[in-house]
């Protein structure tokens, strides 16, 4: 068995040597960026996992964990334009450095490029991993446009926000889990336990996310913090205080969400200070505890011994305690 933190190497080793030498440069430059700016590749580092808790030759799937990384980086290229994003992994984004238009173009050249590189599977499990795959990217643009929906309704409700991130963000660990079992020959049940675990720990994941966006160190968490409050995006902290708030705390919340003009770092700190009086942050970790409950059930499901599940442990508690 691999540790992560081999796997990691091992995958960022393989990205690091990809040479683009197709032209124009000017679309393929800011793909080179992005991907070096690293990262913890957690979804490549889970479906190397996934196979390894069955086989032992990973870069025999080196094809298909570079294209859901890829894949992944693709969506940060528009998430990042689409929220007016200035930093990512504490350095400018692609629209920054470049401009809108390379953001969109060489991000669709990245969704290409990753359904290529996932062809790279064995043929008899090309149709279910394609399957699985093109699946999962379609939800993930049906979460996408959740969120946006989202943004200008003050109705949303707990269950439609984890609906929202189940499918933005939780499905592709999820598929990527599912990915690598699927290639080393897992039993379907063993498939489908490893994307049960995955989708579970996405949401604790996202949950952490809105956590982070708040309360982070922006040196540890890679942006700047706030940017949820800025944008009024509709995350569990917002939804979650608006449903505690009384009559003061409601009136405060909806100016600061109607203003229009304001002082970007007054909205933060006033917004984050009603989530203080609130106990939102303790609100929030919560739930987390509970959707990781789950997954450690599901992964206790996983017909393997379990000291080969060990790793995929380590690496949860990891990312579900990532620093403040």
């Amino acid at each position: 068995m691999f540790t992560a933190s081999q796997l990691l190497d091992k995958i960022n080793n393989h990205i690091s040597e990809i040479q683009f030498t197709r032209t124009p440069k000017g679309l393929y430059e800011p793909i080179e960026y992005i991907l070096s700016l690293g990262g913890k590749r957690i979804r490549p580092v889970l479906m190397l996992m996934g196979y390894n808790l069955y086989r032992e030759d990973i870069a025999s799937i080196y094809g298909p964990a570079t294209a859901i990384e890829v894949y992944h980086n693709h969506t940060l290229l528009h998430d990042d334009l689409m929220d007016r994003s200035d930093v990512r992994r504490g350095k400018p984004t692609v629209h920054k450095v470049w401009n809108d238009n390379t953001a969109v173009l060489s991000g669709d050249a990245m969704l290409i490029l990753a359904f290529r590189y996932m062809t790279a599977c064995p043929q008899e499990y090309l149709k279910e991993v394609m399957d699985l795959f093109s699946l999962t990217t379609l939800e993930i643009c049906e979460g996408q446009q959740l969120d946006m929906e989202f943004e200008s309704r003050c109705d949303v409700t707990e269950n439609e926000y984890i609906e929202m991130i189940r499918l933005k963000t939780a499905v592709l660990l999820a598929a990527s889990l599912k990915i690598g079992a699927i290639l080393a020959g897992a039993t379907a049940e063993d498939a489908e336990n490893l994307y049960n675990f995955g989708m579970h720990i996405g949401v604790a994941f996202q949950l952490q996310d809105d956590l982070l966006d708040v309360y982070g160190d922006p040196k540890v968490f890679g942006k700047k913090i706030g940017g949820d409050i800025l944008c009024n995006k509709k995350t569990y902290m917002l939804i979650k205080a608006l449903e505690h708030a009384d009559e003061k705390h409601q009136e405060e919340l909806n100016r600061w969400l109607n203003a229009e003009t304001f002082q970007p770092a007054e909205k933060i700190e006033a917004v984050t200070e009603i989530y203080n009086q609130l106990n939102i942050r303790n609100v929030c970790e919560n739930k987390m505890r509970e959707y990781y409950t789950l997954a450690m059930e599901s992964l206790a499901a996983v017909a393997v011994a379990e000291d080969r599940k060990k790793e995929l442990k380590n690496l949860v508690k990891l990312l579900m305690y990532r620093e403040m």
